[in-house]
């Protein structure tokens, strides 16, 4: 039933291994150890999947080390915990000294074969005693014991009507109305229907002044005939690019987005800086604790850690990370995966646990917000113009996250990078979609007229109107710019939910279709367990509905609206750590400007203060 079983330290040397199927499953550990041991990415299941093979594995703080079993994903395998365990506590009484040697502990040979294959066999054994009961035949039941004339007493019982006491009724009903007599009753009754009919009163003079006293939308006056307004001055359909006043136009922002996008900016005071976690110098005497961790620094260590002792503190690490806006699972998946990480390990005399866990949490979300593989937009279009096409990006998102505003400032940047743009308009669903790129279009070609560009028109918009097939106006941009020898095309598509079945398909069948260089998410940094929805869905139907074996998912984030969460930043998190993809822009403003690359420091320092 087992394929594959080892045992190893976290630094990556094997001490045992046993191969049952004679396959590599070299490539099956490493991803592993990248994704999810490094990463900090552990569950209580200690569960996980690589095509189709499963892997189970223990972690031992205490020695250093991680024991791991492989099978097949199709195979119910219910000992897999059992026999990590046992061969894990087997191998550690076994060979305590050895492993706690620093000389001899790597030239040592580790033979356990015989002690893991009696505890296989026990585990076989086992599973056939743990088999779930055969239900029971319908002559073992208590149906099957009942006679006929039974069940005629029972529908005798039932078929009785009930008898209703009448006269404890009547006597209840005299209680209730006490000695009133006819007249009073009617008297009273009389009284009520006259009040409740002066209250329903009211006179039209009074529903007039209600009326005219509520707020609300006063009617246009429209101006008569001979007035200076006419039907061209309030026609705002066409497209007037005479009435575009270049005085209002900012040409003081022409040339500040060259080169690469700066990083957001960290506005930190002395305080400030003594909160942050230096991994250098986590172990110095007498360092100052702050921020949510500070009443715990007088607790102190000289003993192993036990999943007790980090509980307390880990508990308001979990709150704080969730009211710095960061998805309750990720926050409870983070704080798991560092008691994992911790427990059983020993701390010196001096150590906080408090500064233990925070430096073990703030490595943690270092390693997820790192970007596996660093996306270079301007490399890599400078790449694709070499050979003569053009360098695809297509936005796609949710509803209002503000999709056409960044990909109008990240036009701007290409612009200023010297590259050529079309802006292929597929939102053919939203009313104003196309005008709102038109007036981008237009305001970005008056801050880098062609003059300025070899007589080169830096922006295009490539436009069909509304109700059209998005993946074929995609399709004929993408044309358009190879045979016209344009740089990049940025594709804008309709926002859309991420349960929306019938969009979801189209949005598939857009990047299928199309094969672009690149496909950004589009999320707002104010959204909290949000995110993982929309992240997860987005990719499992980008995969589910394409007809490609290798489908195109999610490459890169583009985090929005970033000016107005202060430090509660928690959204990159749990981006990151869902789709595992870098975030590549990030929108702080309303201007061509307002565009920074994500700064990992200091989203983990706003994160941990």
């Amino acid at each position: 039933m087992l394929d594959f079983v080892v045992i190893f330290t976290k630094g990556g040397i094997v001490l045992w291994c046993k191969n049952f199927s004679g396959q590599n499953y070299s490539e099956c550990v490493n991803d592993l150890i990248r994704i999810v041991i490094l990463e900090g990415r552990s569950s209580d299941s200690k569960y996980f999947e690589r095509s189709d093979l499963a892997v189970q594995y223990k972690l031992d703080n205490e020695l250093e080390l991680i024991s791991l079993i492989i099978y097949q994903k199709v195979v119910n395998l219910p000992y897999a915990d059992k026999i990590l365990c046992d061969m894990q506590t087997a191998f550690k009484c076994k060979f305590e000294e050895k492993l706690l040697s620093p000389v001899l502990r790597f030239r040592l040979d580790f033979d356990f074969d015989k002690e893991f294959l009696s505890m296989l066999l026990s585990a076989e054994k086992n599973k056939s005693k743990s088999a779930p009961k055969q239900m029971r035949s319908f002559n073992e039941s208590l149906k099957s014991k009942k006679t006929v004339a039974s069940m005629f007493e029972e529908s005798e019982r039932s078929s009785k009507p009930k008898q209703v006491n009448i006269q404890s009724i009547l006597e209840h009903n005299v209680e209730r109305t006490g000695e009133l007599s006819n007249e009073k009753i009617m008297m009273e009754n009389r009284k009520k229907m006259k009040e409740k009919l002066l209250g329903k009163k009211c006179t039209t003079e009074q529903k007039r002044s209600v009326i005219s006293d509520k707020a609300g939308k006063k009617p246009r006056i429209w101006e008569l005939e001979g007035s200076t307004k006419d039907a061209v001055t309030l026609d705002r359909s066409k497209n007037q690019e005479e009435n575009v006043n270049l005085q209002k136009i900012e040409s003081y922002i022409v040339g500040t987005m060259q080169g690469s996008i700066p990083d957001i900016e960290v506005v930190a005071d002395d305080k400030e800086n003594d909160n942050e976690v230096d991994n250098h110098n986590i172990n110095k005497e007498n360092r100052k604790i702050s921020g949510i961790l500070s009443y715990f620094k007088g607790v102190v260590g000289a003993k192993t850690l036990t999943k007790l002792d980090l509980q307390e503190i880990l508990d308001k690490m979990r709150d704080h990370l969730i009211a710095k806006n960061v998805a309750t699972d990720i926050a409870f998946k983070l704080c798991d995966s560092v008691a994992e990480s911790l427990e059983g390990k020993s701390i010196g005399t001096f150590d906080s646990i408090a500064t233990v866990i925070k430096s073990a949490l703030t490595v943690s979300l270092l390693r997820i917000l790192s970007p596996k593989r660093r996306i270079d937009v301007i490399r890599d279009a400078l790449e694709a113009k070499k050979n003569n096409k053009p360098y695809t990006i297509i936005f796609c998102g949710v509803n209002g996250v503000g999709k056409s505003t960044n990909l109008a400032k990240i036009c701007f940047w290409l612009v200023e990078n010297d590259f050529s743009v079309l802006i292929a308009a597929c939102d053919t669903f939203r009313a104003g979609a196309v005008e709102q790129l038109r007036t981008h279009t237009r305001h970005l070609n008056a801050l880098h007229p062609p003059q300025n560009h070899n007589n080169r028109t830096m922006v295009q918009l490539y436009e069909k109107g509304y109700g059209k097939d998005a993946a074929g106006i995609a399709m004929e941009a993408i044309k358009y710019a190879s045979d016209t020898n344009v740089d990049i095309v940025l594709v804008d598509t309709a926002g859309r939910m991420q349960d929306n079945e019938p969009l979801m398909r189209s949005l598939s069948k857009l990047i299928t279709v199309n094969d672009p260089d690149l496909v950004l998410f589009v999320g707002e940094a104010l959204v909290g367990n949000e995110a993982v929805d929309q992240l997860v869905k987005f990719n499992q139907s980008l995969a589910d509905y394409s007809s490609n074996d290798n489908p195109h998912i999610i490459d890169g984030i583009v985090l929005t609206k970033f000016d107005t969460i202060d430090d509660k930043v928690g959204a990159a998190i749990s981006m990151t750590y869902i789709t595992g993809q870098p975030i590549v822009f990030v929108g702080t403003g309303q201007t061509y400007t307002d565009l920074k690359a994500i700064n990992v420091n200091a989203v983990v320092n706003s994160l941990m203060k």
